[in-house]
């Protein structure tokens, strides 16, 4: 008779084939794991920060001193139409993207990202229009202006291949924000852990899903002004001609919408941020959550559609004018709360200077600078006497390093140790963080000024009787010390990646679920997510182990009983 089959308590795992050990660089460039993805674009951004940074100071070099000719009116255009795509669409939204990328799972309580493949497909795209655009400096680069405006940018007035260049890598950069928009907010809306509504998501994450939602709705639009642009200077379109009845201002309309939604998210992104590390090191609840994310969420639909406050020169009818300032207007109230709200969550805390709260501060500062500036010229007769001057340079620059900047290194100083374990040195950030806010102000602060005194945006050039001697020479001064601060942080970073201080899963005391895993965080992220109960799960779970422990009283341990003579079997017998 044949014994009956016993199925094994536990089932068997027999492993036929090890994988192979790969090289760590490859492990990388084939990864889907969104927080390789993220680092991915965190590192490329620092590098396009770089190459920014070095444009602008070649720039400044120029204008160091009056009548000079060290740098040739053409090369000048050239350096200057790559600076303007390389610091926004190739540094500030793309560390944007690749933070919110490693962070927003983490923090909503994901396992992971709706399509780790799309995710991977965008920072590809990404990557390699950044190649395009840098690799011009090869052969021509673009001299259309940080726009490409027509009738600038038309074959019959640049006949070189620099603007398809600039068109096609713009264009890619374009295409992997809208997929990773794609990517952050279908994980958001499908992956989120039991309990976390929209009301108790985190700022960042919230606000990171506010900025995809943004590059959602203006990145097409960018494209397809990209692609118009492209037919008319290569299949003889007549999108932006004046003579065949086309408008060059439809261009301004498109790009500018793009842009100044960018502008709204890099606040948007920086709001999120702040808002996180100030909670933190306050060792405080948000003075009010759902205002932080009500303001965001206005922001977020405001921002966008002030962007006719840009196009004050351009012909078109007053109405229009009119209805850009009143959204640029508009846009102090969800800011104002947001700044109120910080302030009121640091009053009264135990505040600790450590260095992501100490460029989170100054974001909110330098932030302060160029709104203020942008809110004065929102009013038309002011924006249109100092349009395309450097008074509306340097507040343009103020908010984007201050968000962008201060507000990318705050994030990454704070999310350094969940990345790699390690934390960044605190004296070296605090050193970049003075040198950072001497050299913006040194930079901005004249170029208001020059503003002031006539000084056109975007020249190669200045005159000695003109008086812009000394504030020209201050602003070059000045971007020389902001490019040494940029480099301290980011020699912090690599110097911190191997030899900075072991962090442990929590070295901030945080209050979201990021802080729940360990550091670096493993491929699935959690091995337990918690069930959500505030926009501050990490400290329930505190409270509550803190709650049981005060509550729990140990035994007392029980007195030896007293015993009688030995018995027969060697025991002692209990007396009775």
């Amino acid at each position: 008779m044949t014994p009956p089959t016993v199925s094994p308590a536990r089932p068997e795992v027999v492993t036929r084939d090890l994988p192979r050990d790969r090289y760590g660089w490859v492990t990388m460039m084939t990864a889907t794991d969104h927080k390789q993805v993220g680092l991915l674009y965190i590192c490329t951004a620092l590098v396009a920060l770089v190459v920014a940074m070095a444009l602008l100071v070649l720039m400044r070099v120029q204008l160091l001193v009056p009548d000079n000719t060290m740098i040739e009116p053409d090369v000048f255009d050239q350096l200057l139409s790559v600076y303007g795509a390389a610091a926004v669409v190739f540094f500030a939204l793309p560390l944007a993207v690749g933070i919110a990328t490693y962070v927003l799972p983490l923090q909503v309580g994901a396992r992971g990202v709706a399509f780790p493949r799309l995710g991977a497909a965008s920072y590809w795209l990404y990557l390699f229009g950044a190649i395009v655009l840098i690799a011009t400096f090869l052969y021509e680069p673009p001299e259309g202006g940080t726009q490409a405006l027509p009738t600038l940018a038309s074959g019959n007035f640049l006949e070189t291949n620099g603007i398809e260049a600039w068109i096609v890598g713009v264009g890619l950069a374009v295409t992997a924000f809208v997929l990773a928009a794609i990517n952050l907010i279908t994980t958001v809306r499908t992956m989120r852990a039991p309990g976390m509504a929209w009301r108790r998501m985190p700022v960042f994450s919230f606000a990171a899903t506010v900025l995809s939602y943004m590059l959602l709705v203006a990145g097409p639009v960018m494209l397809a002004a990209l692609v118009m642009l492209f037919f008319d200077r290569r299949f003889d379109g007549i999108f932006f001609e004046t003579g065949e009845g086309g408008s060059p201002v439809l261009y301004q309309h498109l790009s500018w919408f793009f842009l100044t939604t960018a502008y709204a998210g890099i606040l948007v992104f920086a709001a999120g941020v702040i808002s996180e590390i100030v909670s933190t090191f306050s060792s405080k609840p948000a003075f009010s959550h759902r205002g932080s994310l009500a303001a965001i969420a206005a922001l977020g639909v405001i921002g966008p559609l002030a962007w006719m406050q840009n196009m004050y020169t351009a012909d078109m009818r007053p109405g229009f004018m009119y209805l850009g300032m009143l959204f640029a207007l508009a846009m102090a109230v969800p800011l104002g709360l947001l700044f109120f709200n910080w302030l009121a969550t640091l009053w009264e805390g135990a505040v600790r200077l450590r260095a992501p709260m100490v460029f989170a501060l100054g974001a909110i500062s330098t932030m302060s600078f160029g709104l203020a500036g942008e809110l004065a010229q929102s009013v038309i007769p002011v924006g249109w006497q100092l349009a395309n001057t450097m008074a509306a340079w340097q507040d343009t620059h103020y908010a984007l390093i201050g968000g962008a900047v201060f507000g990318g290194f705050a994030a990454l100083y704070y999310w350094f140790p969940k990345m790699t374990g390690r934390t960044m040195s605190d004296g070296i950030g605090n050193a970049s963080f003075v040198v950072l806010l001497v050299g913006v102000h040194l930079m901005c602060l004249p170029m208001f000024f020059a503003g002031l005194e006539g000084q056109p945006v975007d020249v190669f050039k200045y005159y000695e009787d003109t008086g812009l001697s000394t504030w020209n020479l201050i602003a070059s001064i000045g971007s020389f010390v902001l490019a040494i601060g940029i480099i301290l942080t980011l020699v912090n970073a690599v110097v911190s990646l191997r030899g900075g201080a072991r962090a442990g899963h929590d070295p901030w005391a945080g209050s979201t679920l990021e802080w729940f895993t360990v550091s670096p965080p493993p491929p699935h992220n959690f091995d337990l997510v918690p069930d959500v109960r505030s926009p501050e799960p990490l400290r329930d779970i505190r409270d509550s182990v803190r709650r049981q422990t005060a509550a729990f009283t140990a035994p007392k341990p029980l007195a030896p009983a007293a015993t009688s003579e030995t018995g027969e079997d060697g025991e002692k017998a209990p007396v009775s």
